[in-house]
């Protein structure tokens, strides 16, 4: 086709006019109300605000202004809006959607100025209550933290509840500098085709939906006038010779990485880790924690039960003869080597051979997980000694450079901390390396390479084979004098040479030496990759992964491709979950097992084996064991007995007592009949009750014969309880209240009622004549207790009430003293330090600013009373928006440096939110730390699942426990949430309210006395420490008063009876 001068001209014109408005357009978003929570759309609009990452200042004005302006500019010309706030409760405005006028506007503007900061980030609970209106057809998500429920949760919901409807919801994220909020949210949008937006107030995380359609529109008018540039061999410029076509080239030959938005804090300093577990690829993991090596291979529990088929040669028949009976008593199963074994199904065995594998594939999952997130997600687990970090800067990564550096920057902060040296290699069509050696993996190192990082420009092709020959070469050219050496190369696209020559390279050089190539592949966004230079070699993403998995098999290392989407295909991913796959194999093979058996068990109950006549050893045992056992042969006596009173046959065994020898020396001693008939009494008083016989039945060497023995028991004598006496240590001991208890408790120390009740139960019978059950005919005289759901009679002696209620009385005082000491100094609000070195972290956000004054008189006391007196090495952590330190580690605690704490305690002031993961992270990173004690008003900013799992995951291997401390009970989410921490941990949990009532409780209970448990009580302590104690106070007061009342009844019952006794001798 041919095009006149002239017409390629208007065309170019044209595209630059496209060009120019697209920059207007971006220009107009960058503006007011725009900037912040980009364009809303929709006539009736929802607008939901989330208040749980304000604070009161700054802050909070910064925002209410920015709503403000959003109100004036954009949402007053809706015609219908809906406002509700949530935290971790909602907050709505109105009741149902409002038209908008005057009166609404200024309701709305009030609403706005009223908000107040809350905790925790229900989205879910706000959206629940949202989208079933069905007048809204837009819904304004405004969230500044990461939401409490997890994305699939919110994701399915959404999509459920806007199914068939024309809902356009535009999410918003404030301020917000958590990844994982980022993620959610922007994640949220996608998935239900919405917009999202994402505004810093610090310029640092600006990103929005419509901003990368422009960019995209832009980036592909762009190509198109360089295209038509190199094919005419001139300058746009001077065919159009316009400004405009001046401004529209400027804007061309803009680096496309000034529009993208940055991470976080791109540019500020390393926030270097420890990694806190030894970094290992998957395969050397699972020789640790593999089914093999935890011996959890189905075949290896199988085999001790596992039988080969028995085959032999049978002279006589002249075959091949195989053995029957495992077939009939065994299940068939099929080995790993194709044969077929006899298998004896233990199910006790496989059932807990079940629960070790779930087990198992849970551990399998967290391991998933922790590939998944961090800068594991992108280089995979660094485990070498010695380092080079190969990095692609190439012009077609123009556009992803800063996600390029982010990622440098992920890596030096948590993986190369512990290494022994390392280096890093930017290459594009030149090799530009860092340092020309090795260095040290040392902070001032790391922080030196990111600042080179930050200058580094993307230009030239794809280099691959020179990069690997310089570090090869270079870095590693003793390679045979080290071990544990890896070269990492972060790469978008295929190398300018053939892959078989990269391959060839590698395998020579990394054969016989202890050094890897392991590829990280980034997959970057379909149309926004291209700079508008052809690169050398061209190739699809599949293509591309193919060749880099050959050059990775060549050199022994490890592939791992992801995107901004996430993790496409890793080598380390891929090992754990053929794991998981094998452990769910064998676990379905057990599940065959235990079927088969069942079905055969059905079989043979439905058809039972009858053998014919007695030839069956079993059906004899059977016929042996109906045979009644013959009773012993009566006596003279007993025959006449027998003969005189003709006695029934039906009637209980008896027994007649032994007497002495007498005058009748010839009647042998009286035996027991199995039928002995009962003679008529003539006395009128009952005969005693004899001792039950136990008898024994053996076989006598002669034929059959069986012979019995006749025993008879005594019964056992019941030795009354004594009341012990108890001595309480009068100093505190350093502990807690569990472990405290263990020693000091009622249980303990043996002084709980019913270990000194007399054993006797009190019992009905039924009398015929009356027609009822009727109790006995002293009942009445000894005082009951129910325990346990029986009723039994006490039979105290009143030295002994009066030496019981003494020791639980003092029992009781000491009790209280305990509690006295607990509610004292700094014990109140901090509770008991237990440890030898601690940390301490104190929320410092902008909702502790009523208490801040109280908080740092109640620290400076800990610092001087637990920390000092007891000698404790300790350090001091304070958190908002960031975290801060005391020192960097564990100081002695003298007085110099007790002096320092104080004075740096005194400077903490109230603001931000409170970032309690990365208080925690960091106080856990200090070196030789036993114990936390976490002080808190409320949730954290971020979700209280995501910290307890990644807690979890941080103490897997280390005895650190975390001591949590609430300054108010009222938050019942936060409350919940420090308890599960404390708990998760081994830790205790301490609440600091009720304090002061509990001091005036037992004040009262010293001078006004124990017995009375109603009055003065204890109020409810939330605290581990003071909970359990009370509790045990109330316990004895209990017992206590009970004990006095049986002594006063007893005492009443003893002068009735004297009363009575002397007025019948009156009357005589």
């Amino acid at each position: 086709m041919e095009f006149t001068e002239e017409i390629v001209t208007d065309f170019e014109s044209t595209v630059s006019e496209v060009i120019e408005l697209y920059q207007h357009r971006i220009q107009w978003l960058l503006q007011d109300s725009r900037k912040v929570f980009g364009v809303i759309k929709g006539t009736k609009v929802g607008l939901l605000v989330d208040v749980s990452h304000l604070s009161y200042g700054p802050r909070l004005l910064d925002f209410q202004k920015n709503l403000l302006c959003l109100i004036d500019e954009q949402l007053c010309y809706k015609k219908q809006l809906y406002c509700l706030s949530f935290s971790t409760e909602i907050s709505p405005l109105w009741e149902s959607p409002k038209t908008i006028n005057v009166h609404v506007l200024r309701e709305v503007r009030q609403w706005i100025e009223e908000l107040e900061p809350g905790r925790g980030c229900n989205l879910l609970k706000a959206l629940r209550h949202v989208l079933p209106m069905k007048e809204l057809n837009s819904l304004v998500l405004i969230v500044g933290s990461c939401p409490d429920q997890s994305f699939e949760i919110l994701c399915d919901y959404t999509q459920q509840c806007t199914l068939g409807r024309k809902v356009q919801i535009h999410t918003v994220i404030y301020d917000c500098s958590n990844p994982a909020s980022l993620t959610v949210l922007k994640n949220l949008a996608e998935a239900v085709r919405g917009c999202y937006h994402c505004y810093s107030s610090k310029g640092e995380n600006f990103d929005s939906s419509d901003f990368h359609l422009l960019l995209q529109e832009s980036q592909k008018a762009k190509d198109l006038l360089k295209s038509i540039k190199q094919t005419f061999q001139r300058r746009v410029g001077d065919l159009l010779g316009s400004e405009r076509a001046d401004v529209s080239t400027a804007f061309a030959n803009t680096e496309p990485s000034s529009f993208f938005p940055k991470p976080p804090k791109h540019k500020g300093p390393l926030v270097i880790q420890t990694p806190g577990i030894l970094g290992k690829t998957s395969a050397d993991w699972l020789k640790t924690y593999g089914l093999k090596a935890k011996k959890l291979d189905l075949y290896q529990v199988l085999a001790p039960n596992a039988f080969s088929p028995v085959e032999d040669f049978v002279p006589i028949l002249k075959k091949t003869v195989s053995s029957t009976l495992h077939e009939a008593m065994m299940m068939q199963f099929e080995w790993y080597d194709g044969t077929i074994k006899n298998i004896h199904v233990d199910l006790p065995v496989l059932y807990n051979y079940q629960k070790l594998l779930a087990k198992m594939v849970r551990i399998y999952e967290k391991r998933v997980d922790w590939l998944s997130v961090a800068s594991r997600r992108i280089w995979g687990s660094v485990y070498e000694r010695r380092v080079v970090i190969l990095v692609d800067i190439s012009v077609t990564n123009s556009t992803y450079i800063s996600h390029i550096q982010h990622s440098l920057r992920l890596l030096l902060e948590e993986q190369m901390s512990d290494k022994d040296s390392f280096n890093i290699i930017a290459f594009g069509s030149d090799i530009v390396p860092w340092q020309q050696e090795l260095l040290p993996s040392q902070p001032e190192n790391l922080e030196k390479a990111w600042r080179w990082v930050l200058s580094l420009e993307c230009k030239g092709s794809r280099n691959v084979l020179s990069a690997l020959r310089r570090a090869v070469e270079v870095e590693f050219k003793d390679k045979d004098k080290h071990k544990s050496q890896g070269l990492y190369l972060l790469t978008t696209g295929i190398p300018d040479q053939e892959t078989h020559t990269i391959s060839a390279y590698v395998a020579e050089a990394c054969r016989g030496f202890d050094l890897q190539l392991h590829v990280c592949l980034f997959s970057v966004t379909k149309g926004t990759d291209s700079s508008g230079i052809i690169p050398a070699r061209y190739a699809n993403p599949t293509e591309t992964a193919s060749a880099f998995k050959e050059i990775v098999q060549a050199a022994n290392g490890r592939f791992h491709w992801f995107g901004e989407a996430g993790i496409f295909e890793s080598d380390d991913i891929s090992s754990i979950i053929s794991e998981m796959e094998k452990a769910k194999n064998y676990s379905q093979k057990c599940a065959f097992l235990v079927e088969s058996l069942k079905q055969r068990s059905v079989k043979q109950s439905v058809k039972p084996l009858t053998p014919e006549g007695h030839s069956n050893v079993l059906m004899r045992n059977e016929e042996r064991k109906k045979q009644k056992v013959p009773s012993p042969k009566p006596t003279a006596v007993l025959k006449d007995v027998k003969d005189n009173h003709g006695a029934e046959r039906n009637t209980p065994v008896r027994v007649v007592a032994w007497r002495p020898p007498s005058a009748r020396a010839g009647i042998p001693p009286a035996q027991t009949v199995k039928e002995w008939p009962q003679t008529e009494n003539k006395g009128k008083h009952k005969p005693r009750k004899q001792a039950e016989l136990s008898v024994s039945v053996f076989y006598t060497e002669e034929g059959r014969n069986v012979g019995t023995i006749y025993q008879r028991y005594p019964k056992a004598m019941h030795i009354r309880k004594s009341v012990c006496s108890v001595t309480l240590p009068k100093e505190e001991e350093i502990c807690s209240s569990k472990e405290w208890l263990t020693k000091y408790s009622i249980k303990k120390l043996k002084l709980e009622l019913s270990r000194l009740m007399f054993d006797c139960t009190h019992q009905k019978k039924t009398v015929e004549c009356l027609h009822k059950k009727v109790s006995a005919k002293y009942c009445s005289i000894f005082p009951s207790r129910e325990i346990n759901g029986v009723v039994k009679h006490l039979q105290f002696h009143p030295k002994e009430l009066k030496s019981y209620t003494e020791q639980l009385g003092n029992v009781l005082q000491r009790y209280v003293q305990r509690v006295q000491w607990l509610l004292s100094g700094s014990r109140r609000l901090f509770g008991t330090i237990l440890e030898a070195n601690v940390c301490v972290l104190v929320d410092t956000s902008g909702s502790m600013g009523p208490y801040l004054p109280s908080v740092t008189k109640e620290l400076t006391s800990l610092i001087w009373e637990q920390l000092r007196k007891n000698e404790v090495r300790f350090n001091l952590l304070r958190f908002a928006d960031n975290t801060e330190s005391w020192k960097e580690y564990l100081v002695e605690a003298a007085d110099e440096s007790c002096h320092d704490a104080v004075q740096w305690v005194s400077t903490c002031h109230a603001h931000g939110s409170s970032c309690i993961l990365a208080a925690l992270q960091k106080a856990l990173s200090f070196q030789g730390v036993e114990a936390l004690y976490l002080l808190t008003d409320g949730k954290p900013d971020t979700s209280c699942s995501l910290i307890l799992k990644e807690i979890e995951r941080l103490i897997k291997k280390q005895d650190i426990k975390i001591h949590t401390i609430c300054f108010s009970c009222a938050d019942r989410g936060a409350v919940e949430f420090l308890k599960k921490l404390a708990s998760q941990t081994g830790g205790r949990f301490h609440c600091s309210s009720a304090g002061e009532d509990g001091q005036s409780a037992a004040h009262r209970i010293l001078t006004e006395g124990l017995d009375d448990e109603d009055n003065p009580v204890f109020p409810y302590f939330e605290g581990d420490d003071l909970k359990k104690l009370t509790q045990e106070v109330a316990k004895a007061r209990s017992f206590l008063k009970q004990a006095k009342s049986w002594s006063q009844s007893r005492t009443r019952k003893h002068q009735f009876n004297r009363s009575e006794g002397k007025s019948t001798c009156k009357e005589l």
